[in-house]
């Protein structure tokens, strides 16, 4: 997801285009703040149309805040005041409590940054828990003995840290959604490494994932494409999805070193072999691709997406 598209998708809702600024808005001390602050054109329905607790809108104008609204703590808490009177908490219906042998326990931690909209968990080897902070610019290491939280810094702003994954020593890698790169974070240093996509079309990095043979796989969203770094020289290849705006964003790689990624046009990709198909005894094999826009499935044979520089 790139900035400005973050920007009018996440959690906009409170900012206003000031040409709609005197349309539905209720009176109150926060009305004027809110007129004034509108930072991002957005529509005013994303107002009306809201309904959060104090608590909860306490953590959305936070999140603006994270990524540069211009907003004072004294004028924050009235608009907190503001938007919590008249767009409240709607109700929601109740569960139902299936009786069975099942018992499911919830424990909470509250992140040191407000508002830093932590994304994508990951649970390390020594029972630790990983997450990206996104709007706090941010990862997130959790002990669950303790409860301690450390959070690290990331060295380029606005890098909206989004999927991560650790690799087998430890270290933990990132897509910077907002900025274009994938980052390896050294634990034991707080040393972070960024390595640039190559190509500036390549927008949004989303999910990254490594396979059998140590290459880091990632999806490109917005940019439409599968991408693969090589850790050890820090090279980074780039593949074209074949359907244009396929949005790639989830990924695994199968038993066969294979990536597959799934797209929002209801598609199924494959990027490429890790390996020769030759030498994974693959060569002439037929493949299922899932194309859920028509009733029907395809087989195909794969010869791969070539990889680009």
């Amino acid at each position: 997801m790139s900035r400005n598209l973050l920007r009018s998708l996440l959690a906009v809702p409170l900012l206003c285009c000031a040409a709609h600024a005197e349309t539905g808005l209720p009176d109150g001390s926060g009305k004027e703040i809110l007129q004034s602050t509108c930072a991002g054109c957005h529509e005013l329905g994303r107002v009306l149309h809201a309904g959060y607790s104090a608590e909860d809108w306490r953590t959305v104008l936070h999140m603006m805040k994270n990524v540069g609204a211009q907003i004072s703590d004294t004028q924050l808490e009235t608009l907190v005041a503001y938007l919590a009177e008249n767009f409240p908490e709607r109700s929601r219906p109740q569960g139902a409590i299936i009786p069975g042998p099942a018992r499911v326990s919830f424990k909470e931690w509250t992140t040191p940054t407000s508002g830093s909209r932590p994304h994508d968990p990951l649970a390390a080897l020594d029972g630790t828990i990983w997450y990206t902070g996104q709007m706090a610019n941010a990862l997130g290491h959790i002990d669950p003995t303790t409860g301690r939280i450390t959070e690290y810094r990331l060295d380029t702003p606005m890098s909206g840290p989004h999927g991560l994954v650790a690799d087998r020593d430890g270290n933990i890698w990132f897509t910077a959604n907002f900025a274009g790169y994938i980052g390896k974070l050294e634990p034991g240093s707080g040393k972070i490494l960024e390595y640039k996509l190559p190509d500036p079309n390549a927008r949004d990095p989303h999910t990254p994932l490594f396979g059998q043979d140590g290459i880091l796989w990632f999806t490109v969203q917005s940019g439409n494409m599968i991408g693969r770094l090589d850790p050890k020289t820090g090279q980074i290849k780039l593949a074209n999805l074949p359907s244009p705006r396929s949005n790639p964003y989830g990924l695994v790689i199968n038993c066969a070193g294979f990536a597959d990624s799934c797209a929002f046009v209801h598609r199924l990709f494959r990027a490429a072999a890790a390996r020769p198909a030759s030498q994974l005894g693959l060569a002439g094999r037929l493949c299922w691709r899932g194309n859920w826009v028509g009733p029907s499935r395809r087989r195909r044979s794969w010869r791969g997406v070539p990889l680009r520089h």
